[in-house]
């Protein structure tokens, strides 16, 4: 009688179970590809939440309400602004880093996001890791504005008169390593003035000191101090466009006068926790993309004296990770180190 192989026996149970998993798995994936579908169909179905982690009032928050209200109008759910200020916008950042990925918790971030990983050692999240990018929003010039009682009314009588004085003028920001800390400090030590930087939760409360007199001059931007240079409360210097701005054709740029070259602003984005599904993420970017192309958005923001940009998320990653490198260069020269 012939022997039997029992390795050769055992192949077609083995096959069989093989073949059996393969099929298990391959339903499996195919119940969940219609989910995510179907996810992306129904979603809105409740209150979404948009974290601004600077407080309210401020340069960022004017231009997420206005998204956030276009956005409500579109999706048919409210979208609600949350403001989370501190820590440089890391304290919002790092709340919708740990939040659920299911599109119901967005962040409104500034290029502070960019700054922070090269200002702090021991952040909470990983910007690349813990986030996922969704559309560049707007991007909102600088301006270099004093207070009435600086005797000068040009960026260069303003040199002049901080040069005679040291150590007698302070600036604020938004925040410590806050974009408009890092322009006015490129500002100050490029043209040899000494000055002392005085750190706030955001622009707005910084702006009330400044008009009140309590500091002397700021790189904050345009749409914060607008209504200020408006009714004569503040001098507007300069801007840090490349170009003149055509709300303010007759105010110079930085690069033109005392800085060639020089250039920053303060762009906008919306990002949500690295978890959330492809599904969602793009019809968000969808969604932001058409508000942006709204007249009455763009229109609002003009006011504001801020540019809507728009993009796609892959376009926005690439840009983040860019802007991360410039910041690390910058940071690195002033020796900024906020732990």
């Amino acid at each position: 009688m012939k022997k039997t192989d029992p390795n050769t026996a055992q192949r077609p149970k083995n096959l069989r179970r093989l073949c059996l998993a393969l099929l298990s798995g391959a339903a499996g994936m195919a119940a969940l590809a219609p989910m995510g579908f179907a996810q992306a169909q129904s979603y809105p179905s409740k209150p979404i939440t948009l974290v601004v982690p600077f407080p309210p009032g401020g340069p960022t928050d004017q231009v997420a309400r206005v998204l956030a209200q276009k956005l409500t109008e579109q999706m048919g759910q409210s979208v609600v602004v949350d403001n989370k200020p501190g820590a440089n916008g890391n304290i919002g950042g790092a709340q919708v880093a740990k939040a659920a990925g299911d599109g119901y918790t967005l962040l409104y971030n500034t290029s502070s996001i960019t700054l922070s990983p090269a200002l702090y050692k021991n952040l909470s999240y990983d910007v690349q890791k813990d986030l996922t990018p969704v559309a560049l929003t707007a991007v909102v010039p600088l301006a270099l504005v004093v207070h009435p009682s600086i005797p000068a009314n040009t960026v260069r009588e303003f040199v002049e008169y901080a040069r005679a004085n040291p150590d007698k003028l302070s600036y604020g920001s938004a925040g410590n390593g806050n974009v408009t800390h890092l322009a006015a400090f490129q500002f100050t030590k490029n043209l040899g003035i000494e000055a002392t930087h005085v750190s706030y939760r955001g622009s707005a409360p910084a702006d009330v000191d400044l008009v009140a007199g309590q500091i002397q001059f700021m790189t904050d931007t345009i749409n914060s101090v607008m209504p200020f240079v408006n009714d004569k409360r503040l001098k507007l210097l300069a801007v840090t466009t490349a170009k003149r701005m055509s709300l303010f054709p007759n105010v110079p740029t930085l690069a033109e006068t005392v800085m060639p070259g020089f250039e920053a602003g303060a762009w906008q984005g919306v990002m949500v926790p690295a978890k959330t599904p492809p599904e969602l993420v793009q019809r968000l970017n969808a969604e932001i993309n058409k508000a942006l192309q709204s007249d009455e958005v763009r229109a609002k923001l003009a006011i504001q004296g801020a540019e809507p940009l728009g993009s796609t998320p892959e376009e926005y990653r690439t840009y983040i990770g860019k802007e991360l490198q410039r910041w690390a260069g910058v940071v690195k020269s002033t020796g900024i180190k906020l732990d």
